[in-house]
């Protein structure tokens, strides 16, 4: 049963519950190089959920990160760095037999990111639904989430069951996929997941290249965008980079 006030607290903010993966970036020293040019790497938090739970709390909102990670030192890093930033890590769990997923990132010369992932298998992917702190999620007035999350099982299933316990307590369901392809087994299969539950969400944020991916259509524009709406949503983000953003919503002025 939710709690009355649906993830308000007392100072009236809404608690954010963010869903999936917290990990180690290694990130070269020098910049506009290749991964295998780097002269050495400097290690940072990274994680889109966690980076959306860290952002709220900067921003003076009320966050908590559900996950997983490994019981070891960057696992233990990592959920220091959120609480440090005020994030609520109730609904972390640590696995004693997997480790913490490290990433590989650099912004080669020509503007392409570039990276190379170490998960086989990292704590995140064995996130069990028996392990999710339901107290927590239902007590979201916001649950966010992405899509790696859904790449294997159990993390898949533990993602549907979270999502679904948000929505029956009456949260506002974020979606942002955060396409990273080399973790998927294919195109298709990357397309197919991300899409499966495109539906329930009420707010989703994309990026020109998920746009481009997941219409598969070159074009940027409206019409493009407006192909991913469904009748259930209530805002549609598409990021283009150094141009800002476009929004959709649906009341058009």
């Amino acid at each position: 049963m939710a709690s009355s006030n649906n993830g308000v607290s007392e100072n009236g903010k809404g608690l954010i519950v963010s869903f999936g993966e917290m990990l180690i970036d290694f990130v070269p020293t020098v910049s506009g190089v290749s991964l295998a040019e780097a002269p050495g790497f400097l290690k940072a938090p990274g994680g889109a959920p966690a980076n959306v739970a860290i952002a709220v709390t900067r921003l003076g909102g009320k966050a908590a990160f559900v996950g997983k990670l490994g019981d070891d030192e960057f696992g233990h890093m990592l959920a220091g760095i959120l609480r440090d930033n005020g994030v609520s890590t109730q609904g972390i769990n640590f696995d004693q037999g997997a480790r913490t997923a490290l990433a590989f990132v650099t912004l080669k010369a020509d503007g392409e990111r570039e990276f190379m992932f170490y998960r086989n298998p990292s704590a995140d992917m064995l996130l069990r639904p028996d392990e999710l702190n339901l107290e927590l999620i239902k007590s979201a007035k916001v649950f966010h989430y992405g899509s790696i999350s859904l790449i294997v099982e159990p993390c898949r299933s533990a993602h549907m069951k979270a999502m679904e316990a948000a929505k029956d307590a009456g949260a506002l369901l974020s979606y942002d996929p955060n396409l990273r392809l080399p973790l998927w087994p294919s195109e298709d299969e990357a397309r197919e997941q991300i899409l499966s539950i495109w539906d329930k969400a009420d707010v989703i944020k994309v990026s020109d290249v998920e746009l481009v991916f997941l219409t598969k259509n070159d074009k940027i524009d409206d019409a493009s965008a407006m192909s991913l709406w469904h009748p259930n949503l209530k805002l549609l983000l598409v990021t283009l980079g150094e141009n800002g953003c476009r929004y959709y919503t649906k009341v058009i002025n």
